[in-house]
């Protein structure tokens, strides 16, 4: 009885609550209950510690009816749950308990979010005339709410529920004034939601984009990375091979996030806009670092109570004659109040911002549509404007002090600037990852340089190389790759960029091998770089060995000037020793590099007639332990041990590649059935016969499966060993062979007793076969042919 159900009329209120009372009493029982509720509310109340906030909220309902003063009684109510909000804030959001906020919880329990939703709601669902509310009671009302859902995930989680609720806040993002509580609420219901959002179930949803002003639209990729992004599972048996490929199957059709990815796209102007915003240029004060430094927790405001935002709405307000696509630095200049923002303030609302436009372009990178977002992204020139960007907003200042070792705590790369640099790098490793796109990260004249390397070699230059164009190219005397390179080598040791920096560089590498690519590179220096932070600079972060050990296999890959370059680095046993330990401890992160050095060990060895290549097989101290015989075989054993179907990932799925690449090489030389042979020595030796074996023929049965139905990973397969597809599937093939005649199939090394249980059915379903059904067949069509059977 204290507050009304939401969503009745005044005539259902009045049958379900009155029943069979005259009409004409009416007004005489609720005043009287009325007066009973308010002395045993305050009564109540004082024991419970409720804080007058039932009887707030009965007079909070009063007036919320049409011309009732809403204002009043909202004066009083905001700030008891505002001071809760503020201290879940200062306490870093810790988990939240109804005795620590008990404002919240009685507002909550006494109806108060149902009846805010209400009100807030009433103009839609009424067909007379639509009541007014101001702005600002707006405002006060969608403050309350986010209040409430900062300190308890049960009002979030509630209000995720309400699909109606969730498509009306929308609606109320067309409201300059109120954008940005609306956006700031609806971030955080996403949050919690189950299922994805529909983009395409808001109502008008690309004029309301085309509505946002520059800055709105920076803060509505917030709400754009929810929705597009693919769900986080959690659980990290989820994330193996196995389990994602069960749920592409039961899935079937394009993922919610797939579907909104599209409607995004199909968005008039999007794409255009946000590189306009992503490389839009922000002026520079000397002193901005030293402001930064001295805010300990000025990034818990940013993020919770969003102090920023609201000082540069403030700065903006002045600036509202001008029109919704100029809110450029050069227009909001003119704002006194922005005027008196500290510089630092600026340049770290315009990072904040770029963060989230950058992480919805990767995004879109990634997806279905990846060659549409490519070409748009070519077409509005982002690649140059983050070029020019990179000095003075990108890469501005290293700052070492706030640096976090990646693989210690990924989720605390709390600084906007940190994430800005991790957003960027992931940016350009999306962007060059296999695609003939990535040369648009050079300038015109290290395009030339390309071409002049592929000439002196005397060998063509590559397709991706001469459809470039150049007018979309970077401009200046760098381009993008050549200033992350510079500053790559300068990062101090213990900086989390080294492994996105590595990750950004190799994707300019991965796909078909290009040896002007690579000689571009080397003569950089980059080489050089690689070995010392893998030898010399003491580094342990097994990530950022990891990027650079796959980086070092990309580069030097069939390059007999890297592997020059490599034996002139490495010049002791001491410098061997150590980078052979450096491998040998985490095989998972190093069996790339081992892979490159047999692919190319294979390609070197059949250009005997060539001087270089000899000279360099007979002195390079890679080369020659590969060349070993025993050495590979260690290799193989230790790859083929280290995983099995159930624990197989996107990360290490390579070790399965890389040991298949040294069958195929033992194959085509006619030495399959010796590495066989000697794998099961190695299992007697051992004492588990039977173990290796099995578990390879498991593997290559879940190889088959997941790579035949794959055409992007096949192709990648055939690109990054230069070894057809085909003669892939045939190997595996003769590999999983259930002959045990053939001296090339596993099922021959393995002793019957040792069978696993899925081999040995495969193997007697092909007895059976043989000596019952084929017979059998053979005997019908015999007799069918009026032919004897013998």
């Amino acid at each position: 009885c204290v507050v009304r159900g939401p969503w009745k009329s005044e005539k259902q209120i009045k049958r379900e609550k009155c029943g069979r009372l005259g009409l004409r009493k009416l007004p005489f029982i609720c005043a009287v209950l009325f007066s009973l509720l308010t002395v045993l509310l305050q009564e109540r109340g004082g024991r419970a510690r409720w804080h007058g906030i039932p009887v707030l909220l009965r007079r909070l309902y009063e007036h919320s009816q049409p011309n009732g003063d809403l204002v009043q009684a909202h004066v009083e109510l905001s700030p008891l749950l505002s001071s809760e909000a503020m201290s879940f804030v200062t306490e870093d959001r810790k988990s939240a308990q109804e005795s620590t906020f008990p404002n919240t919880y009685t507002f909550d329990l006494f109806g108060g979010v149902d009846l805010l939703v209400e009100i807030l709601m009433r103009p839609t669902l009424t067909t007379e005339k639509k009541p007014q509310m101001s702005d600002d009671l707006i405002k006060d009302c969608l403050s309350v709410l986010y209040n409430c859902c900062i300190c308890s995930e049960g009002v979030t989680k509630s209000l995720a529920s309400r699909s109606d609720f969730v498509l009306f806040l929308f609606t109320l993002m067309t409201n300059k004034k109120t954008f940005l509580q609306t956006a700031t609420l609806i971030e955080d219901i996403l949050g919690v939601k189950k299922e994805m959002i529909n983009l395409e179930a808001i109502p008008n949803l690309a004029g309301l984009v085309q509505s946002f002003d520059q800055q709105q639209l920076a803060n509505f990729c917030r709400i754009l990375s929810v929705t597009i992004s693919e769900p986080d599972l959690g659980h990290d048996d989820k994330h193996t091979l196995l389990a994602k490929n069960a749920q592409q199957r039961r899935n079937g059709s394009p993922s919610q996030a797939e579907v909104n990815q599209v409607t995004i796209l199909n968005i008039p102007g999007f794409i255009e806009r946000l590189c306009r915003l992503a490389t839009r240029k922000v002026s520079e004060a000397t002193g901005a670092s030293d402001f930064l430094q001295e805010l300990e927790d000025w990034y818990t405001w940013l993020d919770n109570a969003l102090v920023l935002d609201a000082l540069m709405q403030m700065a903006t307000a002045e600036a509202e004659h001008s029109s919704a696509e100029s809110s450029d630095e050069s227009v909001l200049a003119a704002s006194p109040l922005r005027q008196r923002l500290p510089q630092s303030m600026k340049v770290v609302h315009e990072i904040m911002y770029k963060v989230e436009v950058l992480y919805v372009l990767c995004v879109l990178l990634m997806g279905r549509q990846r060659n549409q977002v490519h070409r748009m992204l070519a077409e509005f020139r982002l690649i140059p404007g983050l070029n020019n960007l990179f000095d003075k907003l990108i890469w501005r200042k290293f700052t070492s002090s706030n640096h976090v070792l990646h693989g210690q705590n990924q989720n605390c790369d709390c600084s906007p600037e940190i994430s800005f640099k991790i957003q960027f790098l992931r940016l350009l490793q999306s962007f060059s990852d296999h695609h003939e796109n990535k040369y648009l990260l050079l300038n015109v004249q290290e395009l030339n340089e390309l071409s002049a390397i592929s000439l002196k070699a005397n060998i063509p230059e590559v397709e991706a190389l001469v459809n470039t164009d150049r007018s979309l190219a970077c401009d200046g005397k760098k381009g993008l790759l050549t200033r992350l390179l510079t500053v790559m080598k300068k990062e101090p040791p213990d900086s989390s960029f080294r492994f996105w920096q590595a990750r950004a560089v190799e994707s300019f590498l991965r796909g078909a091998t290009s040896y002007a690519d690579q000689v571009f590179l080397l003569k950089r220096g980059l080489l050089e770089h690689i070995l010392f932070c893998i030898i010399d600079s003491g580094c342990k972060s097994r990530d950022v060995l990891q990027s650079y050990f796959d980086l070092l296999g990309e580069l030097m890959k069939f390059n007999i000037d890297a592997f020059q370059r490599f034996n002139k680095y490495v010049n002791t046993e001491e410098k061997f020793q150590t980078f052979l330990t450096q491998i040998n401890s985490s095989l998972v992160d190093s069996n790339m590099l081992v892979r490159c050095i047999v692919l190319s060990l294979d390609r070197f060895e059949s250009q005997t007639d060539d001087m270089r290549v000899m000279e360099m097989l007979s002195e390079c101290l890679l080369l020659s332990y590969l060349a070993r015989v025993e050495n590979r075989l260690s290799f193989l054993f230790r790859l083929i041990n280290i995983i099995n179907v159930q624990t197989l990932t996107q990360e290490n799925v390579s070790c399965l590649n890389t040991s298949l690449v040294i069958l195929m090489v033992a194959r085509r030389r006619g030495e399959l059935p010796s590495y066989l042979r000697a794998l099961r020595e190695k299992e007697y030796t051992e004492r588990y016969p039977g173990c290796l074996l099995n578990n390879f023929h498991q593997l290559l049965r879940f190889w088959q499966r997941h790579y035949l139905n794959k055409d992007k990973d096949s192709t990648c397969l055939e690109n990054s060993s230069c070894i057809p597809f085909s003669y892939w599937k045939e190997t595996v093939s003769v590999l999983l062979n259930l002959d045990r005649a053939s001296p090339c199939a596993i099922a021959s090394y393995i002793d019957p007793p040792f069978c696993v249980d899925g081999l040995l059915l495969e193997l007697r379903w092909s007895f059976w076969t043989c000596i019952h059904y084929l017979p059998l067949q053979a005997y019908r069509g015999d007799r069918s042919m009026g032919l004897g059977y013998s």
